[in-house]
């Protein structure tokens, strides 16, 4: 994992003098949904938590995206301190196809490896995620363009792997996907002016009970990202972004029943940027908790950290 983040890391460094030919900053009418990481932190749970796309450029674009999140839970009932060690990480291909002028549509397909750290040995798991679709619609656009406003609903395809027997331990979401169908809404507000903007997103995900009698709490996501134009050239442009978001996860049930220690909720800071050249765009962000309270405290967010390739179509 280390490596992995270096090699990540001496990659941003070289990329990062990009620029391109836009006097101001340019967002996208896109709304920004953080759900369309198919996934969630508590509820499909503390492993799958949502990072959101906020590209800046090539607003309608087909790309991939490298999600990796770190945990610490406890190892059993009977142990008091965190001292397992959760990784999840995700690879996925995504895009946004323009049907209309006001209408896209979103798609994303993962590929899950994750691993957690016990005393009995590293356990992991590996496979397709659950396939997603969103319908994005503008429903508001100043004449100036310095407010937009946008919605969307979606639908969440059970296509991975839900195995019965991972949820009876401490993170019922060490899996590859919830084995249900979920559906999916998304508000999105943004201001532009000049060199400056800023996000305000909210979202919800209304999961339904899965062929084995169990049922993931729905999901309550959101956030606010500012945005500012640091480098702009013929061809380039450089954008820094930070923001705050928050995710909040409703109780898991199984045959109808509340689980305990299922709910959650948590507060990262992020901080993160995105360079262009042509019809490309590499994105990058990290994010660290700032509040943490999952599966009753027997989960402890620790960090993530996401990086993306996107081109435009």
């Amino acid at each position: 994992m280390k490596k992995i983040f270096l090699i990540i890391s001496l990659t941003l460094f070289h990329v990062s003098q990009a620029e391109i030919i836009i006097d101001s900053l340019y967002i996208p009418a896109v709304s920004n949904p953080m759900l369309f990481e198919d996934c969630d932190a508590c509820g499909c749970a503390a492993g799958n938590g949502s990072s959101g796309f906020e590209s800046l450029l090539n607003p309608q674009f087909i790309g991939i995206k490298y999600f990796a999140q770190h945990y610490k839970a406890k190892e059993n009932l009977f142990v008091k301190d965190l001292t397992q060690d959760q990784y999840f990480n995700t690879i996925q291909l995504w895009g946004k196809i323009p049907l209309t002028q006001k209408l896209s549509m979103y798609g994303s397909l993962p590929f899950h490896f994750h691993e957690k750290q016990t005393t009995q040995g590293d356990l992991t798991i590996h496979g397709i995620g659950d396939l997603n679709l969103m319908g994005i619609y503008q429903l508001f656009s100043s004449k100036d363009n310095l407010h937009q406003f946008n919605g969307g609903l979606g639908v969440k395809v059970p296509l991975g792997k839900f195995d019965e027997k991972g949820v009876s331990g401490v993170n019922p979401s060490f899996q590859l996907g919830t084995g249900s169908w979920d559906y999916q809404m998304v508000l999105n507000y943004k201001f532009q002016k000049n060199k400056l903007a800023l996000l305000v997103n909210t979202d919800y995900t209304i999961k339904t009970e899965n062929k084995k009698d169990y049922r993931f709490g729905n999901q309550w996501n959101y956030a606010t990202t500012g945005f500012y134009q640091i480098l702009s050239g013929d061809k380039t442009l450089l954008s820094g972004k930070i923001g705050l978001q928050g995710e909040v996860y409703d109780t898991n049930r199984q045959f109808g029943e509340a689980l305990p220690n299922t709910a959650g909720s948590a507060l990262y800071g992020k901080l993160g940027f995105e360079a262009s050249y042509g019809k490309f765009s590499l994105g990058s962000e990290v994010m660290l908790p700032a509040y943490s309270n999952l599966a009753g405290g027997d989960i402890e967010a620790r960090s993530r950290f996401s990086i993306f390739l996107n081109f435009g179509i």
